[in-house]
């Protein structure tokens, strides 16, 4: 039997016609008005030649029509690519060429971009606009052949310090670590296509809000689950924390997807000052972007009896673990997942690290990518064998506990070295961003003549705080080591980040180059910056 997406979906469709699929908006559509919408619009991607192992791109924002775009290209076992829509016209050249697209479907406000970009890709043929595709006249009929285990799905990584990377997903695979194949909680195998509809079809349906856009895997695949196992998605073209309660308090969704800080400190902070109507939420998952420590104990505060969690995983390995939050407790380093699941942590020597064994580089094996799309060379760098099992080492620092536990740690290519000594950013920036006077900060490293570099932050300030660089430095001392605290320290009105809500490192270099420090420790360089 195939395992494969489209047929998951449509097994849905079969089991639970009427029940509610999809709302955003005012807009509400069933399975099988999704599925309708999916076939039609497949039925004209094969009127225009593509098919089977066509690269098509899909360049949208939430909507009924991206899922349905995305849906037909599944139907056809042509392979999809969801497509950054925030990109200028020259990383999507680069994007489409180096992806071999045949085709892309946008929103019409995506067309300009996508034209321009087209005129640079050398197999682009059509630019395809869904505002302004006619439907009406096609069958809504299913008439597709037999589909395969191994079609496959191309996942674009984010390119936060290079160019983007396309990462070859068998759907098999894909559906197992990211789309319920097997179980999030348990490490069970479904061993059977239709577990996951038919239990779904005996149950009552759960309402997951998707808030990540559809374009990255930490919002697709959990709409795709929501979808295979009969629930309802909700979904809003844009993230806007106001909105978002009020959606909440109109469509009393269960879950709420979100990506670490970058949507949750807005959301806490709107929810705190609107008290919308909760009832019915039951968990807040995470996953993609720092989840930091203090914001977790801010949404437990705030809700009772929620479920925080906070996944581990990326591009090249799909789920790898999850944890859960405990009110007031601390961990070093990122999240914490048992083991399992195919996670492991090489030393040097791709030797499998023991239990207490301490750190080294994450690895995953079981359900991984086949390679990078184009890339030979950094595919046989990161896949390989150990220990007679086929991996992934990516490029990520965690610990083996005691207990056989795995804790990420960060970015192997974000670690600072200073002085000789090792610290990673992500853990300097969630207590960064536990100052109350913080409300987003990016960490870095500078250079110094003395350390090679010292650790340095870009910190927002919330509205109307001063940051108090003594009081930052007292409170960081509480949860730090002395040589993690950031020597440097930058005051802007805005941190960027990236679409999927992780630090964009290229834009805090160049501000850093380019402006004053309004702190550096040993020096009396201080200011203070009130918003």
């Amino acid at each position: 039997m195939p395992y494969n997406l489209a047929d998951l979906f449509e097994h849905s469709v079969d089991a639970m016609p009427e029940r509610t699929a999809l709302i955003c908006g005012d807009r509400s559509v069933s399975y099988r008005e999704l599925d309708e919408q999916a076939n039609r619009t497949a039925y004209r991607l094969t009127e225009l030649g593509l098919g089977p192992g066509t690269h098509v791109g899909i360049q949208m924002h939430n909507s009924v029509e991206t899922m349905a775009s995305i849906l037909a290209v599944l139907k056809i076992r042509a392979v999809p690519i969801t497509v950054n829509f925030r990109y200028t016209a020259d990383e999507l050249a680069y994007l489409y060429g180096n992806a071999d697209m045949r085709a892309v479907l946008c929103h019409r406000e995506y067309a300009g971009a996508a034209l321009s970009a087209a005129a640079d890709a050398p197999v682009l043929d059509h630019v395809i606009v869904v505002d302004d595709l006619d439907l009406g006249s096609l069958t809504a009929t299913r008439d597709f052949g037999p589909r395969s285990t191994d079609d496959l799905v191309l996942i674009y990584t984010g390119g936060t310090t290079g160019r983007p990377k396309g990462v070859m997903w068998r759907q098999e695979d894909l559906w197992r670590v990211l789309g319920g194949g097997i179980d999030f909680y348990t490490g069970t195998a479904v061993e059977d296509e239709h577990h996951q509809s038919r239990t779904g079809a005996v149950g009552e349906p759960m309402r997951w809000f998707i808030l990540p856009t559809l374009m990255h895997t930490s919002a697709l695949m959990p709409t795709l689950t929501a979808l295979f196992s009969g629930n309802t998605v909700v979904l809003e073209p844009r993230f806007d924390a106001e909105r978002v309660w009020e959606v909440v308090q109109q469509q009393h969704p269960h879950v709420l997807v979100i990506t670490g800080d970058a949507m949750g400190r807005p959301l806490i902070e709107s929810c705190r000052r609107t008290r919308p109507d909760t009832t019915g939420l039951v968990a807040v998952a995470s996953g993609a972007a720092l989840f930091s420590t203090a914001l977790k104990d801010a949404f437990l505060e705030e809700f009772e009896n929620l479920v925080v969690s906070d996944s581990v995983g990326s591009s090249e390995t799909g789920f790898g673990g999850i944890g859960f939050a405990a009110k007031g407790v601390r961990q070093p380093g990122g999240p914490r997942v048992g083991a399992g699941r195919g996670t492991l942590v090489l030393d040097d020597a791709d030797r499998p690290i023991a239990p207490g064994g301490g750190e080294g580089r994450l690895a995953k094996s079981g359900n991984i990518p086949l390679g990078y799309y184009n890339d030979p060379v950094k595919t046989a760098e990161l896949f390989r064998e150990v220990d007679g099992m086929r991996v992934v080492v990516t490029g990520d620092r965690a610990r083996v506990e005691d207990d056989g536990s795995v804790t990420l740690l960060g970015r192997g290519n974000m670690v600072i070295n200073t002085g000789g000594e090792k610290v990673f950013t992500e853990e300097v920036e969630s207590a960064v961003k536990s100052h109350p006077a913080v409300y987003d900060a990016v960490v870095l490293g500078v250079p110094d003549e003395r350390w090679g570099h010292r650790v340095a932050a870009v910190v927002q300030p919330r509205h109307g705080a001063v940051v108090d660089f003594a009081s930052l430095e007292v409170h960081l001392r509480g949860c730090l080591a002395g040589y993690k605290i950031p020597r440097s320290v930058w005051v802007t009105d805005r941190v960027e980040r990236t679409p999927s809500g992780k630090p964009d490192f290229r834009w805090a270099q160049r501000h850093v180059e380019t402006h004053a420090a309004a702190f550096v420790a040993g020096t009396d360089r201080v200011a203070v910056t009130e918003r």
